[in-house]
């Protein structure tokens, strides 16, 4: 099954609708404030027109049949949200006569979706520190120095990069 969705994105992707090609045009190569989305991406036993996995949200472009398979895109957007995404549906005629406010909703969303931190590192308690905090914030290993590399054996312009 998985091989066919896979195929089925592909094809779909070859014969997007004039309508996805508009909105496409604003989304690729992270234009949509440095968020990268994808078309026609398979998820599940589905395939979304448009998805920013960073953001979990799905953009879907409906033409006249969805307006008949109403039971049919409720269950899949029931699913898509169980699995933490959130879509956002609009008409084809939204995209093709108000883009920018269709780009705007987006973006709303987009801005106001956090998404919660990937893998928390371990905790170090009880452990040593090996690394303190420098003056820009970043952090600086504290190694011995090296022989014949201490401060007071360098040159005084090399004592003044080094500082």
């Amino acid at each position: 099954m998985a091989q066919r969705i896979v195929k089925t994105a592909k094809a779909l992707r070859k014969r997007s609708t004039d309508v996805e090609r508009l909105l496409w045009g604003y989304l690729r190569v992270k234009q949509m404030e440095g968020l990268k989305f994808r078309r026609q991406q398979p998820i599940g036993k589905y395939v979304v027109d448009f998805v920013c996995f960073e953001k979990k949200i799905i953009i879907e472009v409906d033409g006249g049949q969805h307006a008949v398979e109403t039971k049919k895109d409720t269950e899949r957007d029931e699913w898509l949200r169980s699995q933490g995404f959130k879509v956002l549906r609009f008409w084809n005629n939204e995209v093709l006569t108000n883009a920018q406010a269709v780009l705007e909703m987006i973006r709303i969303n987009c801005l106001s979706r956090s998404h919660p931190p990937l893998n928390p590192l371990p905790s170090r308690e009880g452990k040593e520190k090996e690394i303190s905090p420098s003056r820009e914030g970043k952090e600086k290993r504290n190694f011995p120095p090296r022989e014949g590399k201490e401060r007071g054996n360098l040159p005084p312009s090399e004592a003044i990069k080094r500082d």
